[in-house]
């Protein structure tokens, strides 16, 4: 089974960053708390760990994977030519749930892109999330740690029972918030588009930003 490292929330992760980042370093997979489910985290630019996330989710190669920041200045080493909309969505939300689709650095994987030139990213809300993000150094990949089209899973020990030895560890600070799954908007068309509901509305977006948004067809 994979190892749970129980971690005190309110604690500093000083103690835990080199272990961690060693394990990230050499393509493992880690799972951790996120502002909505637990998520499995890579180094976004480790191709060997990005394959070992779509092997064990058994995810279509089609499928994208999204990534969080600890920063608006992470942005920048995974996007480029970031709209005046995106700037504005990145102003009034963030740190939300309300994933932003930016065209992405060509340095970045093509499998983490699914070949689309494009990559999700999201600055979470949830603050030790980001604590863990600014610790180690780099942002992580998010995607959710379930079998595809299986149950989101808020609790470590939820990982542990449906990946069990498949990720090398498992962060637990206490369960994740659960709720809605992010909204997923596309900020390289204009107006944005609307690829996925989720926890921040159609509404919402468009009263706080006076931007109006399309949805995928």
């Amino acid at each position: 089974m994979a190892r749970i490292l129980k971690i005190d929330p309110d604690t500093s992760l000083k103690d835990h960053t080199k272990h961690i980042c060693n394990i990230l370093d050499d393509g493992g997979v880690i799972a951790f708390p996120t502002d909505t489910y637990y998520g499995l985290g890579v180094n976004p630019f480790n191709t060997k760990g990005i394959h070992r996330i779509f092997e064990i989710k058994s995810r279509k190669a089609n499928k994208p994977l999204l990534v969080l920041v600890a920063s608006e200045a992470q942005v920048d080493q995974l996007a480029k030519n970031r709209s005046q909309e995106a700037n504005g969505l990145i102003k009034e939300f963030w740190p939300a749930p309300l994933t932003l689709i930016f065209n992405a650095v060509p340095e970045l994987p093509d499998i983490l892109t699914a070949s689309t030139g494009k990559v999700g990213i999201r600055l979470p809300g949830n603050k030790w999330t980001c604590r863990l993000i600014e610790a180690l150094g780099c942002p992580l990949t998010a995607t959710s740690a379930n079998r595809s089209n299986e149950t989101n899973l808020r609790t470590a020990e939820e990982v542990e029972q449906v990946f069990g030895g498949e990720i090398d560890l498992i962060i637990d600070p206490g369960p994740a918030p659960g709720g809605k799954v992010s909204t997923l908007l596309d900020t390289t068309v204009s107006p944005p588009v609307i690829m996925r509901h989720g926890a921040v509305t159609r509404q919402e977006i468009e009263s706080s930003t006076k931007m109006e948004c399309t949805l995928i067809s």
